[in-house]
Formats: C-alpha cells, sequence, structure tokens
C-alpha cells in the first residue's frame, strides 16, 4: 500500500484539491448563511491548520507567502481596473475625502489611546500609523461575492485603493519621527517612501502603457488570461525586486489599461475567472495559518486598539462621508465596510519591528492578534454595510 508522507507531491495535491473542493463549499453556504465567503473560509482554514484538525502538511503552508503575494497582485490590478477617469471623475470629491479621513482619524485615535494609557509615545505612534491599513483582499472579496455594482460598491473599492496609500504615508512619516525621538537620523525614511510610491507608480505605468496597446490583439478585443496573468506577475515580480509596492504597482498598472485600452471590449474578464481560486486558497491558508496563542494574549492594549482602530474607522468615514454631501445612509455604513485589516497591515509591523526591536514584541503581538479579529469579523460588516446601503438605494441589485 502506497502511504505518501507530507513532503510528497501526493500530500500537496491531496491538499490544494480538498482546499478548493470544500472551499466551494464554504462558499456556496456562506450564500445560505449572514457570514461572507471571506469569514467562513477563514474559519475553515483554522478548522484543519495547525490550530484546529492540523491536516494541512507544511510544503503546503510554507507556500503561503508566495500565494499571498499573487493574490495581492491580481487584487491590485482589479482594484485598478475600477479607476476608471469617469468614475473617478464623478466619486473623486466622495473618494478623497473619505480615503483621507479613514486613514488619518484612526491613526490619531489610536496613537492617543495607547499613549495615554500608558504606552510609550513612540510605539503608539508606530501602532496608530498601522491602524490606518484596510484589506483590500476582503473587501474586494465580499463586493465580487454581493454581486451589488451600484454606486457605493465602487465608490469602496476606489477609498480602499487610495487608503492603503495613505497608510503608506502616514507609516513612513511616523517611522521617521520615532527614529528623531531615539536619535536616529530619519531623512532616509521619506527617501524610501517616496521611492516605494513613486517607484511603485513608475513601474505600473512603464508596463502598463505599452500593455494597454499591445494586449487584445491576439483575440480581438478581449485580453487573453496568458496576457493579463503574464503582466501581473511580471510586475509584481518587478516590484518586489526593486523593493516597491506590489500592491500599488499592480494597482496602476491595472488603472493605466482601463483607461487607454479602447480597444478592449472588458480588459480584467480574463483574470476574473481565476482570481476567485486563489483568493480561496490565501483565506484557506490565512486561517491556517493563524496562531490564537497570540489572540490569547492581547490584553487590555490589544482591546484598546481593536476599540480604537474601529472607532476612528466610523468617526472617520463619517467625517469624510459629511464633507463630501453623501447620504445618511451611506454615512453611516462606509466605517463599518472599512474594518478589514491583514497584509498590509502586518507588513508595516515587520517592518517597525525590524527597525525598532526593541519594540518588536508588542508591536507583533498587537498587530497580529487584532488582525485575527478584523479579519473574521471585519467582511460580516462589510457584507451587511454593501446590503443595506445597495439594497435601500435599489442601485443595480442582483
Amino acid at each position: 500500500m502506497l502511504v505518501a508522507n507530507e513532503h510528497s507531491p501526493v500530500a500537496f495535491l491531496l491538499t490544494i484539491g480538498g482546499i478548493l473542493l470544500l472551499g466551494l463549499f464554504t462558499s456556496t453556504l456562506a450564500e445560505r448563511t449572514f457570514l461572507p465567503r471571506a469569514t467562513l473560509l477563514l474559519l475553515f482554514g483554522v478548522l484543519i491548520g495547525g490550530q484546529g484538525l492540523n491536516l494541512i502538511p507544511s510544503p503546503v503552508t510554507t507556500q503561503f507567502e508566495i500565494i499571498a503575494d499573487m493574490t495581492l497582485l491580481m487584487v491590485g490590478f482589479l482594484i485598478g481596473g475600477k479607476l476608471t477617469i469617469h468614475s473617478l471623475r464623478q466619486n473623486m470629491g466622495e473618494v478623497l475625502w473619505l480615503s483621507v479621513a479613514a486613514s488619518v482619524v484612526p491613526a490619531l485615535l489610536v496613537g492617543l489611546l495607547l499613549f495615554v494609557f500608558s504606552l510609550p509615545l513612540p510605539v503608539a505612534m508606530l501602532l496608530g500609523c498601522i491602524a490606518a491599513a484596510t484589506d483590500a483582499t476582503a473587501v474586494l472579496d465580499v463586493v465580487s461575492e454581493s454581486g451589488y455594482k451600484g454606486k457605493f460598491s465602487r465608490a469602496l473599492l476606489s477609498i480602499v485603493a487610495l487608503d492603503d496609500i495613505w497608510a503608506l504615508v502616514l507609516f513612513a512619516f511616523g517611522m521617521a519621527v520615532v527614529s528623531s525621538l531615539n536619535g536616529e537620523a530619519h531623512n532616509g525614511f521619506f527617501a524610501e517612501v517616496g521611492w516605494e510610491l513613486g517607484g511603485s507608480m513608475v513601474l505600473g505605468m512603464m508596463i502598463g502603457i505599452p500593455a494597454a496597446y499591445i494586449t487584445g490583439r491576439v483575440k480581438d478585443g478581449e485580453p487573453m488570461l496568458a496576457e493579463a496573468l503574464g503582466l501581473v506577475f511580471i510586475c509584481g515580480g518587478l516590484a518586489i525586486w526593486f523593493e516597491v509596492s506590489h500592491l500599488i504597482a499592480a494597482m496602476t498598472m491595472g488603472a493605466v489599461i482601463v483607461n487607454l485600452a479602447r480597444h478592449h471590449d472588458y480588459p480584467f474578464h480574463a483574470i476574473e475567472g481565476i482570481e476567485s481560486l486563489f483568493i480561496m486558497l490565501f483565506f484557506v491558508l490565512a486561517g491556517a495559518s493563524l496562531e490564537f496563542d497570540a489572540l490569547m494574549s492581547i490584553g487590555w492594549l490589544g482591546t484598546l486598539y481593536v476599540l480604537g482602530r474601529s472607532a476612528g474607522k466610523l468617526l472617520g468615514a463619517t467625517m469624510g462621508a459629511r464633507l463630501a454631501g453623501m447620504d445618511s445612509l451611506s454615512r453611516r455604513w462606509t466605517g463599518p465596510a472599512l474594518l478589514p485589516q491583514a497584509g498590509v497591515a502586518i507588513g508595516m509591523a515587520l517592518v517597525a519591528a525590524n527597525q525598532f526591536p526593541q519594540y518588536r514584541q508588542t508591536i507583533l503581538t498587537l498587530v497580529i492578534s487584532s488582525t485575527i479579529l478584523f479579519e473574521i469579523i471585519g467582511p460580516v460588516f462589510t457584507r451587511l454595510a454593501i446590503r443595506r446601503v445597495e439594497k435601500n438605494e435599489g442601485d443595480n441589485a442582483p
């Protein structure tokens, strides 16, 4: 009898196949419950992961980072594809005010709360900046799953796209200030964020401009899957090589292509057929990688972080929506829709922990433990927000 060990191709293939099939069942279940697909997939991952039944072999979990990068690239590409000049002209005021307020207010509130309740100012400031980020993958998945294509859903994706840009700017500013408070040189951090943001946008444009005119020629008017994936992965590989944001690079490339490729009937139709599979793997493996020991150690400081970020997103989005002149229902529900937090925040936490090792334990423990809560609970509020606003408006309801 053939017995497969966890390092064999048999175990790897059986695990991936099982995750996809059971993930499909989980996605179907989400249509019949109040829980969104992202939350159920995370919980399914927890069940079969190391904290649960421990059914996933280590060769699969070790591939989580590359799967996460590939997923984030496709998410960035698809969100960029929503940023058409027409949609931005219609919603630019709303998107700009909301994205700025929904980033700055939680950063200030979390930083202030943690500082008042005894954390040193440098740590409180760094955690405040990290609190600004929103998980684009979860928001995109919930929007796609909902089937709604109204004004609120479109604006939400644009807000999330800009949200992470403002979060990176705030984080770079916070890193520079903390470095100064610690008596270190800090000019390099501003140069670093300039390179990360500017470099990623330039890279996205350099790939996106020629791609807009070259793609969609083999199959007239419709880019093929090989074209779309090839562009996304080349963009991601170069972004990681040059140490710029691969999310923003992919987002920029998607925005450039959708606005310049006039001969395309629909530039991102091909990639949407495979992106959902990567998102499924991403959330299941993310759930399997969660360590609930960190959640148990969250303590009162972690509780303050979670409450401060939640209140900051709600207050910031409400203020931004009011300044933008949005209706009362959208003002009420935009904040809850922006609660998910994951990859970008953890990336910031790792950077801060490496730069300031004296704060490593506090930063990583708070961010990783709170991410577990925000990734499980956040998509529930995103889905509820979309349904409440879109159903009320009757705007392209499914």
